[in-house]
């Protein structure tokens, strides 16, 4: 426990003038005297809040050194004392991770003497570290995803049934009243949280035929949450808490509350075209906050039944789902009235009957699937050639840009110039012949590299995690390295620094293509997805030289440091970028799901 919790204590005291605070270690209060060490082990720190006709106060247990809630009496009516022990009874003997736990001697009373004598009945329960759902609620002001509501909801009505089987009815549960068990909510994601029904104030325990013939009770309601005839103060049973947690379900939805969604003339809820919602959902949840208790689920157990049924990974809804009902229902129809007209001949149609409904069935099953498959395929289809469209664009443009700006800094640049020449000083180790070889050649490749790597960093296709710095640095690296290969590779001659080769120029772009890929941060398998585009955009090129189309020699530009060489650098790189998205789209699309259907992970 920090220091700064343990800095004053809070005197329970309802008649303390001065309460809070205490100086920490003190066993009386300074005002009124009272006792500040409860049982000699709950020591009171802060206020939570009042709940009904309680005080709650977070407490440190000296024994357990943790923190726990106490919830302090301080109405003195007959009836409120005896809701407060109806509940302490019903925590103590329940044991589901859905309630909070009671501490064996959390029961008990305390006594004062001044400024008059009172008895106090107070109760210690486990502290729940998390948050509210109606603190949750305020995440998503438009409506809380529904696969975070139906999980909640699953966890709900599990409690619930352990609560009714007990013949326990909560009759005040809404948003507030709902916790999750954890330290801190992620916003958007799906978790294992244990969902939590606290404040058990209002808690009926009713005997077995009253869960049948509720029984009328205590008014107690909370508005645009408790049922009509809770309102009244008319019969109440587990119905009561369906409502209520129907109503908190909607409003967790549609970020709306219960009382503003009102039909002004029946008092129904209408949300369904506020949010979009499984039907099955929407319709159980329209069940659950029926006005007339006799038209809500029956049980936690029908309810439970239902949202198994609901939250099952259910397959896709077929176009023609109903084609096979429907025609199962007019052959029926038509059997019926044959059987009525010749019965010698019934035999025969029983089993000729038998024989069509299965092919029936079996082809609307299988046209149906067929359909939603090749919707399915095309659709994907469709947005994979969008995206991949989008990559190569993207790419063109980006290395079309970066090798403009390659040239103008190493050329007309001071520490272009600088950095070309040390460049130009290193190339000796490498190069056999660098006696025509300029260093602004290799920054103006690094620099089409980078513009290449930053516009398919951007496009965000192929499922990559945008690493940009990365992406910059291997794209870099790699179209640099590129450039040396093709220069050692290639042939001297008398009036160019170097004759490009076939076997060069694939050295470039082997080089240059696999490292820009590994690191564009593909979500897996980088190796294929770089062996793919790298080999994929070599043979294309490859290609087009064995038919003739590209001769090696027409790439001699790459090697040239003159200004009207710009236009083919400019085509070649965007070429490059072009390919190299195209095959990676084909390695994204067709390689990597082959490999993975196959088990390579």
């Amino acid at each position: 426990m920090s220091q700064v919790n343990k800095s004053a204590i809070h005197c329970i005291n309802p008649d303390c003038l001065r309460p809070y605070p205490q100086p920490w270690g003190n066993k009386f209060c300074n005002s009124c005297g009272a006792n500040l060490q409860l049982l000699e082990r709950y020591v009171p720190l802060q206020t939570l809040g009042s709940g009904g006709f309680a005080q709650i106060y977070t407490v440190w247990d000296t024994i357990a050194q943790t923190e726990k809630v106490l919830k302090v009496l301080i109405e003195d009516s007959p009836k409120a004392l005896e809701l407060f022990v109806q509940e302490a009874e019903i925590l103590c003997n329940l044991e589901h991770p859905g309630v909070p736990i009671v501490d064996i001697c959390g029961h008990f009373q305390v006594e004062f003497s001044h400024p008059k004598p009172r008895k106090l009945p107070c109760l210690v329960m486990e502290k729940i570290h998390g948050l509210t759902l109606e603190e949750i609620q305020k995440h998503y002001p438009q409506g809380c995803p529904q696969v975070l509501v139906l999980n909640w909801l699953l966890q709900a009505i599990d409690i619930l049934n352990h609560l009714h089987s007990r013949k326990i009815i909560h009759r005040d549960i809404k948003p507030s009243n709902i916790m999750l068990r954890t330290g801190a909510f992620s916003r958007g994601a799906v978790r294992g949280d244990q969902l939590v029904l606290i404040d058990f104030g209002g808690v009926k325990q009713v005997s077995s035929a009253l869960l049948r013939f509720p029984s009328r009770s205590t008014r107690l309601f909370s508005s645009g949450y408790s049922p009509p005839e809770q309102l009244t103060g008319a019969n109440v049973g587990p119905q009561a808490d369906f409502y209520a947690l129907g109503r908190t379900m909607v409003e967790l939805l549609t970020g709306k509350n219960p009382a503003d969604l009102e039909d002004p003339v029946t008092g129904e809820l209408r949300w369904r075209h506020l949010v979009d919602v499984k039907p099955k959902l929407g319709d159980l949840l329209d069940e659950m906050v029926k006005y007339d208790a006799r038209s809500r689920p029956a049980s936690a157990t029908v309810i439970q039944k239902r949202l198994a049924s609901i939250s099952q990974a259910a397959p896709a809804i077929s176009l023609f789902s109903q084609v096979g009902q429907n025609v199962q229902k007019k052959f029926t129809q038509i059997t019926h009235q044959v059987n009525n007209t010749a019965s010698p001949l019934s035999n025969f149609w029983q089993r000729l009957k038998g024989t069509s409904v299965q092919i029936t069935t079996a082809f609307a099953q299988a046209t149906s699937q067929t359909v939603l498959f090749t919707v399915k395929t095309f659709i994907n289809t469709i947005l994979a050639c969008l995206s991949t469209t989008w990559a190569m664009l993207l790419a063109a443009i980006g290395a079309c840009i970066g090798t403009i700006v390659g040239l103008l800094l190493a050329n007309n640049t001071i520490w272009g110039k600088q950095l070309s020449v040390y460049i130009a000083n290193q190339l000796p180790g490498v190069l056999n012949n660098t006696s025509n070889v300029s260093g602004s050649e290799i920054i103006s490749f690094a620099v089409a590299g980078l513009g290449t790597s930053w516009a398919l960093t951007i496009s965000g296709a192929f499922g990559q995690r945008r690493r940009y710095f990365i992406a910059l640095i291997t794209s870099i690296i790699g179209y640099g390295l590129g450039w040396v290969v093709l220069a050692s590779i290639s042939v001297p001659t008398a009036n160019l620094a170097y004759s490009v080769t076939a076997e060069g120029l694939m050295g470039l772009i082997l080089i240059a293509v696999s490292l820009l890929t590994l690191g564009l941060g593909l979500r897996s398998h980088n190796i294929v997805h770089a062996l793919t585009s790298a080999f994929g955009t070599a043979l294309t090129f490859a290609l087009l030289i064995n038919l003739g189309i590209l001769s090696p020699s027409l790439f001699n530009f790459l090697l040239s440091t003159e200004a009207s060489q710009l236009a083919p650098k400019v085509i070649f790189f965007s070429l490059l970028g072009i390919f190299n998205s195209f095959y990676l789209a084909l390695s994204h699309y067709l390689v990597v799901p082959w490999l993975k259907l196959l088990g390579w992970k």
